[in-house]
């Protein structure tokens, strides 16, 4: 079952092709190897993995993958409803319970991408600095803030920009998802 409309086809081709390509070909290439580069002063394993942690509580990898899946959970609990209810694709726009429903998911959608978005702000910032100073009071007596150097920062912060704006976008396709099923609703727009 496809999307019924021409705004949701292409967002699931810009999601599920271009996004997860980006997340998954680049995504490595650039934060691949992040952890064994992270050296701090002094270069200890230890002070490195310490570091590390504090610095990436959760990697940016798994981050961006678990938004893939949960953004991807309301669409599929739609699409398995049309599939067990045997709905048509020219139903959905037809019959208003279907309409809604769809409506619903896709309003879901936004909510959990804006949610995402807001999440990353918290973790990642937008922009990923040369030198992370960081506390390892906890860790040693000796001193407090050890200076690390973070790899690849600035293809980093390219990356990071590039992930808000798949976001952006994937928000705007989804408004304009509901405002184009609610202009063919109104019998503004002709249906497909």
């Amino acid at each position: 079952l496809r999307p019924p409309t021409v705004i949701g086809q292409f967002h699931t081709l810009f999601f599920g092709s271009i996004r997860m390509f980006f997340l998954g070909v680049l995504g490595f290439a650039v934060y691949g190897n992040e952890a064994l580069h992270f050296s701090c002063d002094p270069d200890k394993r230890e002070v490195n993995l310490f570091c590390y942690n504090q610095f990436r509580p959760i990697t940016p990898q798994v981050f961006w993958a678990l938004q893939l899946v949960i953004v991807l959970v309301p669409g599929a609990f739609f699409h398995l409803y049309a599939a067990c209810k045997s709905i048509k694709q020219e139903d959905i726009l037809q019959k208003s319970s279907y309409t809604g429903f769809y409506i619903f998911s896709v309003f879901l959608r936004i909510v959990l991408e804006v949610v995402a978005f807001w999440l990353q702000i918290q973790l990642f910032g937008f922009k990923v600095n040369a030198i992370y100073m960081c506390d390892v009071g906890a860790l040693d007596k000796n001193f407090n803030i050890t200076r690390c150097m973070v790899p690849e920062h600035f293809e980093k912060t390219i990356f990071l920009i590039a992930m808000y704006t798949f976001t952006v976008i994937t928000v705007i396709l989804c408004v304009a998802e509901i405002f184009e099923i609610s202009c063919r609703r109104l019998g503004i727009l002709k249906t497909q």
